[in-house]
C-alpha cells in the first residue's frame, strides 16, 4: 500500500473507533439508569477489575500489551463513571439545562476555560461563558444572578492552596456543588520565530509563576509581568507583537492566539494538577449511589486541644478527612478558621451526628457544600 492509502485506512479506522466509543458511552448511561433502579452504587471496582483482566487477555493474541490496554481503558472507565454521575445528579436535582451561564477566570484559552469546558459539557448542551478578571468578580457574578455557576481553582500540586479563594468562601452564601481536577501543562509560548536567547519579559498569572518558580529562577535579566489570567498573558503577546516578550500557559490556549511552544514542562512538579470547585446559589443533593464530599469551616477557639477534640468527633463517627486548611480570621489577630473536606454525604447518619456534636464544641461552624466526588482512582489489576 502507498502511504496515502495507509493514512486513508487509518482515518477510516479512527472514524469507526469514534463511533464505537460514542456507542459505548450511551450504553454506560443506560447502565446508570439500571443501577439507580436497583439502588446500586455507580462504581463497581470488582466488575472493573474483571473487565480489565478479560480485555488484557483478549488483547494479547492481537499483539496489544497489558499496559496499553490498561491505560486506554482507565480513561474509558473514568469517562463512564463521570458521565453516569452527571446524569444521575441531573435527574436528582433537575440541573440539566439546554444552556448554563458559567463565570471563570480569564477568557478563552485560560486553564479555567478548559476546566469549565471539561466539567459542563457533561451537563449542558451549551455553555454561556463569562470570563472574569478576578476571583471576587467570579463570585459576584453568581451572587447577583448574572451567572448560574462559578468555577474556581482552589489548590495545585505545585503551588499549594489558593488562599484568596479560601477567604472568599468564608464570606459568600454560595454553595459548593461540584469539583474536578485538571492536569496543568505549562509551556513557554511566543510569537512564531521567537528566539529564546533574546527574551526579556515573561507574562503569566501569579499562580502560574509560583508553579514554575524553579524554571524562572534560571532566567537572568528577564522581567516577570503579572497577568490576570493565562489568556490575558496570551493576548498581551498577540497585541504587542514583540518577539522578546513571551507567556507561560497551556499549549492549546496559546494556539488560539497564534502562539507557538518554545519550551515545555516548566512546572516545579512533574505531575502538576489543579483542583477546581464549582459553586452555585443553591446547594445540591448527592445521590446515595455516588461518593460524596462535604466541605465545612469551623472556628474552634484557642483553648488547648480544641482542634484535636473536633477532629476526634470525625474519627469516632468513622468519617475520613481529605483536607484540613487553616486561614487567619480577619480582625482577630492570631486566630484561625479551619476548612475541612471529608469523604461523606451530609445526609448520612454519621455525618449528621458528627455535625451536631461539632456544633456543640466549636464556636462557629458552616457547611460550604456537599457534592459528588470526582476522585476516580484507576482500578489496578495484577497481570502475569
Amino acid at each position: 500500500m502507498e502511504l496515502d492509502e495507509i493514512r486513508h485506512a487509518i482515518s477510516d479506522t479512527d472514524q469507526q473507533l469514534l463511533s464505537l466509543l460514542a456507542k459505548r458511552r450511551q450504553l454506560a448511561l443506560a447502565v446508570a439508569d439500571a443501577k439507580l433502579a436497583q439502588n446500586k452504587p455507580i462504581r463497581d471496582q470488582k466488575r472493573e477489575q474483571e473487565l480489565l483482566v478479560s480485555l488484557i487477555n483478549q488483547g494479547k493474541p492481537l499483539g496489544l500489551d497489558a499496559q496499553y490496554v490498561t491505560r486506554l481503558y482507565h480513561v474509558i472507565i473514568e469517562d463512564s463513571v463521570l458521565q453516569q454521575q452527571a446524569k444521575i445528579q441531573g435527574q436528582l436535582n433537575g440541573t440539566h439545562a439546554p444552556a448554563v451561564r458559567v463565570a471563570f477566570l480569564g477568557g478563552q484559552g485560560s486553564y479555567s476555560y478548559w476546566a469549565t469546558q471539561k466539567y459542563f459539557t457533561r451537563r449542558a448542551e451549551r455553555i454561556i461563558e463569562q470570563g472574569c478578571d478576578s476571583f471576587n468578580e467570579i463570585v459576584q457574578a453568581v451572587e447577583t444572578g448574572h451567572a448560574d455557576y462559578a468555577l474556581l481553582p482552589i489548590e495545585n500540586t505545585s503551588s499549594g492552596s489558593i488562599n484568596e479563594v479560601y477567604d472568599l468562601l468564608q464570606h459568600t452564601r454560595l454553595s459548593i456543588v461540584g469539583e474536578l481536577t485538571h492536569p496543568i501543562a505549562h509551556c513557554l509560548l511566543g510569537l512564531p520565530g521567537t528566539d529564546l536567547s533574546k527574551i526579556r519579559q515573561v507574562c503569566a498569572h501569579p499562580q502560574v509563576i509560583a508553579q514554575c518558580s524553579q524554571y524562572l529562577q534560571g532566567l537572568s535579566q528577564v522581567k516577570i509581568e503579572y497577568c490576570d489570567s493565562s489568556s490575558d498573558a496570551f493576548n498581551r503577546i498577540k497585541q504587542q507583537q514583540d518577539p522578546t516578550i513571551v507567556a507561560i500557559g497551556g499549549e492549546e490556549g496559546g494556539q488560539l492566539y497564534g502562539l507557538e511552544v518554545l519550551t515545555r514542562d516548566l512546572a516545579n512538579q512533574k505531575d502538576n494538577v489543579s483542583r477546581f470547585i464549582v459553586v452555585a446559589r443553591k446547594p445540591v443533593s448527592v445521590a446515595k449511589a455516588i461518593p460524596a464530599k462535604t466541605t465545612f469551616i469551623m472556628y474552634t477557639g484557642q483553648q488547648p486541644g480544641a482542634l484535636v477534640d473536633a477532629l476526634l468527633v470525625l474519627k469516632q463517627h468513622g468519617i475520613s478527612m481529605g483536607k484540613l486548611e487553616s486561614r487567619p480570621i480577619n480582625g482577630n489577630p492570631w486566630e484561625e478558621m479551619f476548612y475541612v473536606d471529608v469523604f461523606a454525604n451530609i445526609n448520612d447518619y454519621a455525618m449528621t451526628r458528627a455535625l451536631e456534636e461539632l456544633n456543640k464544641i466549636t464556636k462557629f461552624i458552616k457547611v460550604l457544600g456537599c457534592y459528588p466526588s470526582e476522585d476516580i482512582e484507576p482500578t489496578q489489576v495484577v497481570t502475569n
